[in-house]
Parts: C-alpha cells; structure tokens; sequence
C-alpha cells in the first residue's frame, strides 16, 4: 500500500475515535460555569483568589471517544487558590474541604442530583446532559520557592531548556492527599502537581512539527496558531496519543487494572516524537522508540515537569506484582507495532474495514474509503507494502 493511503487510513482513525469540538465546548462551558461560581463574592474560596483551569486529555487535546456508546469521560479541573493559604496557615484538610463546601452549593445551586464523592486528592462530580462525564476537581496552593526551584534545576538536569523549565516550575502547586499522615495537621508534607505545566510540556513537544505548524497556520488562515486552544489544533503528536490510547483500551478490554496509563502512553510518546509532519512517520518513530526511553534504574518514566516523581511507580509496586503492569506494557507496544503492520497492509477496503474494527473498535465504510482514498473498485486488492512500521518481525501478543 502506498505511503499517503497509509496515512490516510490511520488519520480515517483518528478522526473516528476524536469526539467533536462541540464537545470540547461543552467541557470548556462547565469549566467557566465552575470558574464563576468559585469568583463569586459570596463563595467561601473567592477571597483566596481561585484560579480554575483544565487538567489532562481534555486540556492536551488527546480526548477519545469511549469504545461503549455509553461510557463516560473523564473531565479533570484543578482549582489553585492563589493568596491567603499556605502549608503554614492551613492543614490540607482544611483547604479540601474549603473548596469542596463550594463544589457542594454549586451542585445543589445547579441540580445535581448524584452526590459530590470526595477521592484521594479530588472531589468529584458526576454530570448527566448532553455530555455524560464525572468532573475531578483537585485543590491546590501555589508550591513554596525552593521546591519550584529544585524542580527547575531538575528539569535542566534532564535535558529540558532553562526557559522551559522555568516557566514550568513557577505553574508548580501543593495538592492534598487524604492517604497521607500530614493530611490534618499543619505540615510541609505535601505533594506536588504541575499538570498547567505538563500541559506547557506537551504542547512544546508538538510545536517541533514546525513544517506542520506552517502547513495548518495558512490553510486556516490563523495569524495566531498558539492562541487557539489545544483540542482545535490536532497536531500530529495528539492524533498518536489517541489513536495509541484507542489501541490500549481494546486490548486491554477485558484487563482494565493491567493496562497501560494514559500518562505513560502520553509522556514517553512526547519524549519519543522528534516533529515529523505525517502522522505515519511519527506512529513509526513513537512506537519504534518509546520502549528504550524507559529507564532501567528509579524513577523509570519520570515526569518530565517533576523529574524525581516517577509516572511508572505502581510497576515496582509489591501490591500490584499480580498485575504484570510493566511486562504488559512492553507486550503492548510490541502489539501496537503488530497491528499498525497488519492495517498497513491490508490488500484492499473490505479488509482494512474489517481490521480498524478488530484492532481500534472504529467503524469505517468501505465504500467510503474506495471513493475518499481512491483504492479503486471492490474486489481490487492493492500490493501491500509495509510503511508503518519497520519492524515486520512484530508477533501478536493479543489473539483476535
């Protein structure tokens, strides 16, 4: 199969498994909703100047649909409340129960019906409209001096630009964690989270695709790329991230324990992608890669915006030796790399319909494809020709 077709079959995926930017508009709208109601004079977090703002798939641009219609998202949200509170002054009980007292009056005020269900660092809301999704709201505090400085120095460390790392650390803030003994006394043991400035990371590991960057900014006539919001842009870089995510829930299906986590995939895939402007050559540098750049020795993914936290720590985890969490990861890629061989090369639409439903749960045309990517008439098969990925001696580690 030719190069360009291969490409246009993996990006038929892509745009199968993305939801629609109505759907991005309707987080965004709950997002200012929730962001008002914590601003207002009346609420009890509103003197400690609360900064609300989009955590993980849905703040990358990396959201995908559930393989059950009616499966739920995850909506993360952090709420930073910026003056007046400090590890000093409050326990982090005092400030998870501050912001969740205005969580509780907003989900009554709106009519909510489920009750808020308080998590390990977050509380929670589960919202039934037109879009069926739970909310994940984690407080916060601005991280103190010397710790964003110690995390500067360690990004610098490891390899990312001074001015990178300094706009990361300064985004850095103290999160609560109810499993903690700190957690109702006045401590400075708190965890750190950096999820604005994980987001500051992806999107500079997209922006190398700079051919691309120049491509998309003519074509939509946009001046301004970087002002738009992630979600509109569908960099190559995010298209990998949810089409490797996409392949993860379905073979793991039926082990949602052992599967790899959405933060390993995205991490070591941003780490792996090296700007290529097709999505096909950065599936193939991606999955080529990111197996090596996990390391042998503690922390084995670190978080590239808190390099001593380790994103892989429950692999070396004694309580979950029984899940193989590690070895199923390797399984994976070597899967993926199967999988993305055996779509490439199938002979002709039939087929590659047949294989995007097996593989990635999506649902093509087969006429569709014939008119849209010119395979020719029915029953036509193509030559094959592997270009997705090198390595042809890939073995299935799933059974059909």
């Amino acid at each position: 199969m030719s190069n360009l077709i291969t490409k246009r079959i993996i990006e038929e995926i892509a745009e199968s498994i993305d939801i629609p930017d109505s759907s991005y508009e309707t987080a965004k709208r709950r997002y200012e909703d929730l962001s008002k109601w914590f601003g207002r004079p009346e609420a009890r977090c509103s003197i400690f100047d609360p900064h609300l703002y989009a955590q993980g798939s849905f703040r990358l641009g990396t959201v995908i649909r559930p393989i059950d219609a009616n499966g739920e998202y995850d909506l993360d949200m952090g709420c930073r409340l910026r003056t007046g509170i400090t590890k000093a002054n409050h326990t982090q009980r005092q400030l998870k129960h501050l912001v969740g007292d205005d969580l509780e009056d907003y989900r009554v005020a709106r009519g909510i019906e489920e009750e808020r269900e308080e998590r390990r660092r977050c509380w929670r809301l589960k919202y039934a409209d037109t879009l069926n999704f739970h909310l994940d709201m984690v407080p916060s505090i601005p991280e103190e001096a010397p710790r964003r400085q110690m995390i500067k120095e360690a990004m610098v460390k490891n390899g990312s630009a001074d001015t990178l790392a300094k706009a990361v650390a300064d985004l850095a803030g103290a999160i609560t964690d109810n499993t903690l003994i700190s957690y109702p006394i006045i401590s400075d043991d708190w965890r750190i989270s950096n999820s604005e400035g994980y987001a500051l990371w992806f999107e500079s590991r997209m922006d190398l695709a700079k051919i691309f960057l120049e491509k998309w900014a003519i074509a939509a006539k946009e001046a301004r790329i970087d002002k738009l919001p992630l979600f509109k842009r569908k960099f190559p870089l995010q298209r990998c991230v949810q089409i490797l995510k996409r392949h993860r829930d379905v073979v793991f299906i039926d082990d949602p324990k052992g599967n790899p986590i959405s933060v390993i995939i995205t991490t070591l895939a941003g780490a792996a992608y090296q700007g290529e402007a097709e999505i096909d050559d950065s599936l193939n540098r991606i999955l080529t890669d990111m197996g090596s750049l996990i390391r042998q020795t503690k922390p084995r993914v670190p978080n590239p915006v808190n390099p001593n936290e380790d994103f892989a720590d429950r692999w070396y985890d004694p309580a979950n030796r029984h899940l193989n969490l590690e070895q199923n990861f390797m399984n994976w890629i070597e899967q993926a790399k199967a999988d993305f061989l055996a779509i490439g090369n199938a002979p002709n639409a039939e087929l590659i319909v047949e294989q995007a439903s097996e593989r990635f749960a999506v649902k093509l045309n087969a006429d569709d494809l014939r008119k849209r990517l010119g395979l020719g008439a029915a029953g036509i098969s193509i030559t094959p020709k592997s270009h997705v990925i090198s390595d042809s001696t890939a073995k299935p580690w799933r059974t059909a």
